[in-house]
């Protein structure tokens, strides 16, 4: 066909049809595109064939090569730089409040005051890591050893502010506790016209990890509404809703009951935003009069009246937050009652069977003197088996008949 193309007047040609040949001789031909590939990969070779060479010149060549080829980035890459490890122990402002010293922002305030000396020089700035070997002092004074992470409840009255200091003058949580405390820190807050469990600690770290919604923990508040809604009205915020452009997480909903003009539910968080539930309820059109926290995660306000303070114990913080030294349920040992043993020759005469507390003898459980005679009086003398006694009534039916072998 000399490389042209056969063009029919029909679709389908015909035995007896003639076919016209048309060619175009300015088309390039086929076989170049190949051929130009085959030359490409041959320049290709020869090019890496001599950049091989090159670093195997003499150090005196003037074609020698001494680093890689920028033009195979694959061949140029460099190691990548080792990442460097975190600097050990734990910021002096940190170290300062573990003490019992101060907050961590009245720490860092008190070094650059020039209050505070490690080793004998004074601190300008708080950017130190301590390892724990250091002397530490504030205004001269070594101190305290740091102490090991608590945790209280606190079920906190209305009429109080969750902060050290307020601006208006009015009375806060911390006017109000023990005086046997030590420094704490409150885990999330409750505003003023709020009440019901408040947890308290004594370190930065526990008061992060219980406030970070990532942990999971479940903030159950009962609730005092004024309305009478029904359980379609709490649609919106079981999904979700946006007020005042800040997006609310999803919340879980119960309607309880109705009481007068008011109504109670229960609400169910993972996050506690500021005045979240109050300002999710007025969204929906329902005023909250009254807001209460009945739990935190695993720990319930209970019984603990307002004002009072309980601490958890050690154990039990150690479980719900993988502290050091926790140990799991499983390697625990289980408590047993020691009991005193039995004098020598203090049991049961030989003979007795043992009783049930009413008096009556156990059935089937004699005792192993008994066992051993019965089962001896079934043997005799040269056979190893015997049946048993037989009893009167059995005797009167005459002798035994001899079993045969069918």
């Amino acid at each position: 066909m000399g490389g042209g193309i056969a063009v029919f007047a029909r679709a389908v040609a015909s035995g007896g049809q003639n076919s016209t040949i048309w060619s175009d001789k300015h088309r390039a031909h086929r076989n170049l595109a190949a051929l130009c590939g085959f030359l490409r990969l041959v320049e290709r070779l020869i090019h890496v064939a001599f950049e091989l060479h090159a670093y195997q010149m003499p150090a005196h060549s003037p074609f020698r090569k001494t680093e890689l080829s920028d033009r195979d980035p694959g061949m140029s890459k460099k190691p990548a730089p080792k990442p460097q490890d975190a600097p050990k122990g734990d910021r002096i402002a940190k170290v300062l409040a573990r003490a019992g010293v101060a907050s961590r922002r009245e720490a860092e305030r008190m070094i650059e005051a020039g209050r505070v000396a490690v080793d004998g020089k004074v601190l300008t700035s708080p950017a130190l890591n301590i390892l724990g070997h250091e002397k530490i002092t504030v205004d001269e004074a070594p101190i305290a050893d740091a102490e090991p992470e608590r945790l209280w409840l606190y079920h906190k009255p209305l009429g109080l502010v969750t902060t050290h200091k307020d601006e208006q003058g009015r009375k806060t949580i911390f006017d109000e506790l023990p005086d046997d405390l030590p420094r704490v820190m409150t885990v999330g807050r409750l505003d003023l016209n709020s009440e019901g469990l408040l947890l308290l600690t004594n370190d930065g770290a526990v008061k992060r990890t219980l406030e970070l919604p990532s942990t999971g923990w479940v903030r159950k508040y009962r609730v005092r509404v004024n309305g009478r809604p029904t359980e379609d009205t709490f649609a919106p915020l079981r999904r979700g809703i946006e007020v005042d452009g800040e997006r609310f997480a999803p919340m879980v909903i119960s309607l309880d009951r109705q009481q007068g003009a008011n109504a109670w539910v229960t609400v169910s968080l993972k996050e506690g935003k500021n005045r979240e539930i109050r300002r999710a309820m007025g969204a929906i059109g329902l005023t909250v009069n009254r807001l209460i926290r009945v739990s935190y995660g695993p720990f319930q306000l209970g019984d603990l009246k307002a004002g009072e303070v309980e601490e958890i114990r050690r154990r039990v913080l150690r479980d719900h937050l993988g502290l050091e030294g926790a140990k799991p349920p499983a390697s625990r040992k289980t408590p047993s009652r020691n009991r005193k043993p039995e004098a020598k020759g203090a049991g049961k005469p030989a003979g007795q069977p043992t009783r049930k507390p009413g008096g009556k003898p156990a059935k089937g459980k004699a005792n192993f003197g008994e066992k051993r005679k019965a089962k001896t009086s079934f043997q005799g003398e040269g056979s190893k088996r015997h049946s048993p006694p037989r009893s009167d009534a059995a005797k009167s039916r005459g002798p035994r008949k001899p079993r045969t072998s069918d």
